[in-house]
């Protein structure tokens, strides 16, 4: 008899860890799913449980490596293959409408979108999209946000910018025109050539003085002026009450 129970307890300890290994990871399965998608434990495990969980743990490490990767380089996010399929050849901002009470939208964008951890509703089409990194080199997104006819950037009420971004979007743009990246036109004045004359006598050459005799002097402004004697009259005659 004790021969008997040795052999059944060492095969129940064979069976145990092959039982048990499946249990841990339907558990921890569970625990990675939603709340509301949670089974009861009575339910057999599948496999299709851990594909999900695993399926969202490789989306999260994309998403992070994306980050990662367009950080230093925001103007490649432009190029790849995620830009084209998300916004095509369109602008971000194309499209895009702010969520407001009443049918008449407001005359000025939010503030911001992001305040500490917490996010608005419907992000601005900058803060909604964390690959979109607004620097004076990236100028394929800055371009998206001037107009090719009169070279002003858009009112925010048109893009839906916040106030935020569209300061570091104005902030962008002066940088890259500064170093050369994005154009800028100067306006035109003509000038005449009367603005470029040296013949008017305030910026004309002083004239030579004139053959002087003795007691003369060099210009006639120097010399001493003899008033009117007539004109002297009248003045003496206006204010005669007042001279003494």
């Amino acid at each position: 008899m004790a021969a008997s129970f040795q052999g059944i307890a060492k095969l129940l300890a064979r069976l145990l860890p092959s039982i048990s290994h499946p249990l841990q990871q339907y558990r921890s399965c569970l625990q990675r799913l939603p709340v509301g998608s949670r089974l009861s434990p009575f339910v057999p495990p599948s496999h299709s449980f851990c594909r999900a969980a695993s399926l969202q743990d490789e989306d999260a490490a994309q998403a992070a490596e994306a980050l990662l990767r367009y950080k230093d380089s925001p103007w490649d996010y432009l190029e790849s293959e995620d830009y084209i399929e998300k916004y095509g050849t369109s602008p971000v901002w194309e499209g895009y409408r702010r969520n407001h009470k009443g049918g008449i939208p407001p005359q000025k964008t939010r503030k911001t979108c992001i305040r500490g951890d917490k996010i608005c509703g419907n992000p601005c089409p900058i803060c909604r999209d964390q690959n979109i990194i607004l620097h004076h080199q990236n100028v394929k997104l800055l371009q998206q946000f001037i107009s090719p006819h009169t070279g002003l950037v858009f009112d925010p009420t048109r893009t839906g910018v916040c106030m935020k971004q569209q300061k570091k979007l104005h902030e962008a743009i002066a940088t890259a025109k500064d170093h050369g990246f994005l154009p800028f036109q100067i306006p035109f004045v003509e000038f005449s050539a009367e603005d470029y004359s040296n013949s008017h006598d305030a910026v004309g050459r002083t004239p030579p003085p004139q053959s002087l005799a003795s007691g003369e002097t060099w210009y006639k402004w120097y010399s001493e002026i003899t008033p009117d004697e007539k004109e002297v009259a009248k003045v003496k005659k206006t204010y005669k009450a007042y001279l003494k």
